[in-house]
């Protein structure tokens, strides 16, 4: 049986960076720039399609992404995070016929620029408490939610764990693992929801190569790079992607 995928030319134009960008941001280098992934995608198919023809990318990214990064995981942080972000997917699931993805484009964007905002107009002091963990549970279930509906959960997310400034390996290990569970955790809702089909899944087998020299890459750029360039390439990230899902929600 010959496999149908999609046969545009402008859709792999864009697809193809949309998916090197994202795999870099699965390693945690660059990681807001993964939430552009979708977006780029959908200007050539429907947001709903976009999200489910990266899901088998993302099946292949996370298994790379915990091949390399497993042992380096926080995972006091992982049992604080993971119970948000599952439930996150639930809200997902229910709302995904209620909310366009230009509203929650517009939520993300918003929410992500008024943090970057806070931090520069009001930066943390040396001897300042970490966010609480009532917070990051919020934010936990804020991610898996928008990550349900566009694969756009690392700005909620990097929110609450950038601020704790953990060591590169062990901020792109903890990511890796939550959002390898959350995207986990979507394949049955998103069958349930229609978005799994034999056109989908065959243009996600075109782009499959692609899905681990992202991640490779990111991996080996996040081991030689020091902590305040990483820090900061993830604070511009996180700006580039608010702007482009308000833009986006907004226009």
């Amino acid at each position: 049986m010959s496999l149908s995928f999609v046969p545009d030319p402008a859709f792999y134009a864009v697809a193809v960076p949309a998916v090197l960008l994202m795999g870099l941001s699965k390693s945690g280098f660059l990681g807001g720039f993964g939430s552009l992934a979708v977006p780029l995608m959908a200007l050539a198919v429907p947001v709903p399609q976009a999200a489910a023809i990266m899901l088998p990318l993302l099946f292949v990214m996370d298994a790379v992404g915990l091949q390399q990064l497993w042992p380096q995981r926080d995972r006091a942080l992982l049992r604080l995070l993971l119970p948000a972000g599952l439930l996150g997917t639930v809200v997902g699931t229910v709302l995904f016929g209620v909310l366009s993805g230009k509203t929650v484009a517009a939520i993300v964007g918003g929410l992500t620029l008024l943090f970057l905002a806070q931090r520069l107009l009001f930066p943390p002091q040396a001897d300042a408490p970490p966010p609480s963990k009532p917070l990051g549970f919020v934010l936990g279930i804020a991610s898996g939610f928008t990550s349900f509906v566009a694969h756009a959960g690392s700005p909620p997310i990097s929110a609450y764990v950038l601020p704790l400034r953990l060591p590169p390996m062990s901020f792109a290990a903890t990511m890796a693992v939550f959002f390898a569970v959350v995207n986990l955790s979507k394949w049955i809702p998103y069958a349930w929801l229609g978005l799994i089909d034999m056109r989908n899944m065959s243009t996600s087998l075109v782009l499959m190569p692609l899905a681990p020299i992202g991640v490779w890459l990111g991996v080996w750029l996040t081991r030689r790079i020091a902590s305040t360039w990483f820090y900061r390439l993830a604070y511009s990230g996180m700006f580039l992607t608010g702007a482009k899902l308000l833009w986006d929600g907004l226009r």
